[in-house]
């Protein structure tokens, strides 16, 4: 049966098994910065947000946004359900606000945070420059 003719009950199990950590996204862009040369932590809990990685020393935080999950303008990012809409529409916006209330908190901390959009991942090259800008110093909130 295709994701468009799933019952209820199996969306609702689809939709439970999404993890919230050490997704695909995140593992690729965990094997891209290494790769780079730089080392990190992970899913700091001390900090707003636990950022998906850490870089202490720099005082700086990547985190790996899934584009449905967390709002982002793209196309994957702009689909929604086609049923239940309120609850998505719902649960994506309050995802965004509390993603902008942890940047901010990190912000004020004196943080600089990084976002990389899933859809970013399709272009590896463009995305590590944007990387190593960011490392080297240029602040980005993606």
């Amino acid at each position: 049966m295709s994701a468009n003719n799933d019952t209820p009950e199996q969306r609702s199990r689809t939709m439970r098994a999404v993890k919230g950590q050490d997704t695909s996204p995140e593992k690729t862009v965990r094997r891209l910065i290494h790769h780079m040369g730089y080392r990190y932590r992970l899913h700091r809990r001390d900090l707003p947000g636990k950022p998906d990685l850490v870089f202490a020393s720099r005082r700086k935080v990547v985190f790996v946004h899934g584009c449905f999950w967390h709002g982002h303008g793209c196309k994957r990012g702009a689909r929604m359900p086609k049923t239940n809409v309120d609850y998505w529409r719902r649960k994506i916006g309050r995802n965004v606000e509390r993603d902008a209330e942890h940047h901010a908190n990190l912000r004020a901390l004196g943080w600089d945070v990084m976002i990389v959009w899933e859809c970013e991942l399709k272009d590896t090259a463009a995305l590590a420059e944007r990387i190593k800008a960011f490392l080297s110093g240029c602040a980005d909130d993606g």
